[in-house]
């Protein structure tokens, strides 16, 4: 998908559905979470590794819409971008689809903090650089 420099494909599995075989709208929030930590892994070795050099970036928001549904084994493919890094925060859109179509689209935003303080801290040079090397 055009602008977004990285992508990762689920499977909708049947604990994600209800009674219908549609995906819960919950399971939108884990399949982003999913998609951010592989976005880490090729981008900045991988949120443990962040965290191993004394930051963690806490989640602030999400917000998502929904298109259309998503059913029970169906591959999706979560189309990810870290965006507007400044200072302590920064944000991922994302945009979910099925063969083309878009499923739905959202967005996250997180601050970094300190990993012993929790008193935020602005994102450290080597990750902005990181996200900006990422396209």
């Amino acid at each position: 998908m055009e602008g977004f420099p990285f992508s990762t494909e689920i499977r909708v599995r049947f604990a994600e559905t209800d009674a219908q075989g549609i995906a819960h709208h919950a399971s939108f929030v884990v399949w982003l979470e999913v998609a951010r930590v592989a976005y880490l892994a090729q981008v900045a070795g991988g949120y443990q590794s962040i965290r191993e050099r004394g930051i963690e970036a806490l989640t602030t928001e999400v917000h998502l819409r929904y298109h259309r549904a998503a059913y029970f084994d169906e591959t999706l493919r979560i189309h990810t971008r870290c965006v507007d890094v400044r200072g302590a925060r920064f944000t991922y859109e994302y945009v979910v689809e099925r063969n083309g179509e878009v499923v739905a689209d959202g967005s996250t935003r997180h601050a970094t903090v300190d990993a012993e303080t929790y008193q935020p801290t602005r994102v450290p040079g080597w990750l902005v650089d990181a996200i900006a090397a990422s396209g």
